[in-house]
């Protein structure tokens, strides 16, 4: 690690793990009144310009005179009212712009409608132009390293066209900030653009969140843009969904926001596949409004760690909030970016009393791309968080434990799905890899730590959805025994989804609830809890399009709609529990109802026995895997991979029938038995156990589990290392038979030179 590298960590927050309520305690720096409004305000931007030779006495200007004072006692756990915000943590590769980002917040007054196609929308003709914007693929790593606060320490490179003269109306653009996404530009007409999106870092997958800035726009003029690197098939695009685009001008003018734009919309295959992979464009026309603007393109509302932050520091900064929400710090994520967790809960008047209650888990942003679900859990903060009389029954009957965002590292770099360990981290809850997946690893552990001391009633992970429309719910049922009791329990973790869409029903789906828990899910953290214990775990998918129902048919979900399902979370949480149990039964009775319809209809179908249970028939009914594309990114994290890349396995050559019999005969005349190993044969000292199998990923080769004497031959490590002059290392990866690692050990051995 660089030296500017090491002292900015030495300046940044330090962490110290808390076994009790899961919080880690960091060093901020005293920052000056005069200097607060800045957020990334740091020791070394010192207004006396002098170094000090202690740390505890700071200078303060006062009728401009200079006043020395104490510094102000640390906070060892949460954001301090009296500090900056620590800068966002890049990988040391990444170039950054100082410029900061920022939006206002704006709210249509009538819902935005989806496009209608015409069936007239042409495709885009692809071919050679004039790249205009290009990031450097040479910079790119296999794996990530190290990080720094604000990314490459070195001015950033122009890798934009630099304009000719005043009447050049060549666009520029820009991706290179905190979320964004653009990986190259090619000019292929007058006003018509080729975009190609980057790739989720040290992966080839997953392009589906752009973010980028344009800037020497042209009123009046039609362009057409063209995205020609998405890799699903299916996308919200084919149902009217529209890109959004944010005006500066507008922003100032006339207090506009982010809005939809676009017509000639059409998503399609194009030519650009290759070896069995397709490709696939979007591509739409629209008009800029101003003349000389500056534009910001998105998939969808960017929501940024920045963003979260500035949102954390006002509700530390507030004292009436701030005495029943307590933010702490987590963990650090991969880069070293601080994960927060909140309690919010009322004081209680006694020990007794907090023992009592009961806790409600939510977590959001494990898919950095999945921006809607931050606007969800934005939303469901503010309720939370309000002066209305149910916030403060909520406070009082329930403890709140929330990390809002799981992935700040993917957020800030701007990737759609992964971390920068190249995985998906909503595939890696059961991993103990705690330096590979340290987020994951200490949200399940602080969440059997809430368990320990209280009843969980209900885990909630929310997300986007990039397929369906509405919003919706994946939950987890249990088929195991028989009898009513079995039947109730199934229906039980339906209740709430069903509570929640009556009182959404313009666009809570509950047709699109699915309750069935897959094989290639068992690594999420919906099923995670579930196993642990928690009866309702849940993950609520927003679409990234809008709504199909009721009076929101044909419209898109703005920022607004998004927060109000955080308030309806809210509201349903009350229902749920209401001493009154009279909108529970009536919620379970007709959802013993709906089952028996589905039932009927199933029995109908495929003729069976009156007698068959309604789970069985309704099983193959409740699938959850629509919108998920996750198993691309299963396996070991991208710094193993890296690394067991570099040793070769040994190819098993199979013998022939005549080869084995020979070689029976021959150890029969020597009188070794059958049934055992020759002893001139080397073989691995590998204990067998049915729950853990030895797999190569990088080959595909899988290593049949086998019983073998326990006797060791010491010529075993003699044997394979004989021919090598220079160390070498070998890098055992460990995993259970759902593909996930539960060790990694490293072994070195060196030559005796």
């Amino acid at each position: 690690m660089s030296v500017d590298s090491e002292k900015e960590d030495q300046q940044s927050t330090q962490m110290s793990s808390d076994e009790s309520d899961s919080g880690t305690g960091f060093y901020i720096p005293y920052v000056p009144t005069s200097c607060r409004r800045s957020p990334f305000y740091t020791v070394n931007s010192s207004h006396n310009g002098r170094s000090q030779r202690t740390t505890q006495i700071v200078l303060e200007y006062h009728l401009g005179k200079q006043i020395p004072r104490l510094r102000e006692p640390r906070d060892l756990y949460g954001v301090s009212s009296a500090s900056s915000l620590p800068q966002p943590r890049w990988p040391y590769e990444c170039e950054v712009i100082k410029e900061k980002v920022w939006h206002i917040e704006w709210h249509p007054p009538v819902p935005e409608s989806l496009y209608k196609s015409t069936g007239l929308e042409q495709e885009a003709v692809h071919s050679e132009g004039r790249v205009v914007y290009e990031m450097n693929e040479g910079d790119k790593e296999t794996c990530f390293t190290f990080s720094r606060a604000g990314g490459n320490p070195n001015c950033p490179k122009q890798i934009a066209c630099e304009l000719l003269d005043e009447m050049d109306n060549t666009l520029i653009f820009e991706s290179r900030f905190e979320s964004g996404n653009l990986q190259k530009v090619v000019q292929v007409g007058e006003f018509d653009y080729h975009l190609t999106l980057r790739t989720d870092f040290y992966t080839e997958k997953h392009t589906q969140w752009y973010y980028f800035r344009v800037q020497n726009t042209r009123a009046g003029i039609p362009y057409r843009f063209t995205i020609v690197n998405f890799t699903k098939p299916a996308s919200l695009y084919n149902l009217g969904m529209r890109p959004l685009i944010y005006s500066v001008e507008e922003a100032r003018t006339s207090r506009i926001g982010w809005h939809r734009i676009g017509t000639d919309i059409k998503y399609y295959k194009n030519n650009f596949g290759s070896e069995g992979k397709n490709y696939y464009s979007l591509s739409w026309t629209f008009e800029f409004p101003h003349h000389g603007d500056t534009c910001y393109f998105a998939h969808c509302y960017p929501y940024t760690y920045s963003n979260l932050q500035e949102y954390l520091a006002d509700i530390s900064n507030d004292h009436e909030r701030s005495t029943f929400c307590k933010v702490r710090v987590l963990c650090r994520s991969l880069a070293g970016n601080l994960v927060y967790v909140l309690t919010i809960t009322n004081p209680s008047p006694s020990a007794k009393a907090m023992r009592l209650k009961k806790a409600v888990i939510l977590t959001a942003r494990v898919h950095p791309g999945e921006t809607n679900s931050s606007w969800m859990m934005k939303g469901f903060l503010d309720y939370i968080l309000s002066n209305r009389g149910d916030a403060r029954l909520l406070r009082d009957t329930f403890i709140f434990k929330v990390v809002p965002m799981l992935n700040p590292d993917g957020v800030i770099v701007g990737n759609y799905r992964c971390s920068l360990t190249g995985r998906d981290l909503n595939r890696n809850f059961r991993s103990i890899l705690k330096d590979s997946f340290p987020i994951v690893y200490c949200t399940r552990k602080m969440i059997k730590r809430v368990m320990a001391e209280w009843e969980v009633l209900l885990y909630c992970d929310l997300h986007g959805h990039s397929r369906k429309q509405n919003v919706f719910m994946y939950g987890c049922s249990s088929r195991d025994g028989g009898g009513s009791r079995c039947q109730t329990s199934y229906l039980e973790g339906k209740v709430f989804p069903l509570m929640l869409s009556k009182n959404n029903p313009d666009k809570f789906s509950f047709t699109g609830c699915k309750f069935k828990v897959q094989k290639g899910k068992e690594g999420t953290g919906r099923v995670t809890m579930w196993k642990m214990g928690i009866n309702n775990s849940y993950t609520m998918e927003s679409s990234f399009c809008g709504s199909s129902l009721g009076s929101r048919q044909g419209t898109h979900f703005s920022t607004k709609d998004l927060e109000t399902l955080g308030y309806d979370f809210c509201d349903t949480l009350l229902d749920y529990c209401d001493p009154d149990q009279s909108k529970y039964y009536y919620c379970l009775k007709e959802l013993e109802e709906m089952m028996k319809e589905q039932a009927t209809i199933s029995l109908e179908k495929l003729a069976y026995d009156s007698e068959t249970s309604l789970m069985d028939v309704t099983s193959d009914l409740e699938s959850s895997t629509d919108g998920s594309d996750s198993s691309d990114s299963n396996g070991p994290p991208a710094h193993l991979m890296a690394l067991a890349c570099k040793h070769k396995s040994r190819k098993k050559h199979l013998k022939t029938k005549e080869e084995r019999d020979s070689n029976r005969a021959r150890r029969w005349r020597k009188g070794v038995p059958l049934t055992e190993k020759p002893q001139d044969e080397t073989v691995p000292d590998v204990t067998e156990n049915k729950d853990l199998r030895l797999r190569n990923k990088v080959k595909n080769v899988v290593l049949r589990r086998s019983k073998i004497s326990k006797k060791t031959d010491s010529k075993s490590d003699e044997t394979f290392f004989q021919n090598n002059t220079s160390n070498a290392s070998v890098i055992c990866l460990f995993f259970r038979t759902e593909t996930d690692i539960i060790r990694s050990k490293g072994v070195s051995h060196g030559s005796s030179q």
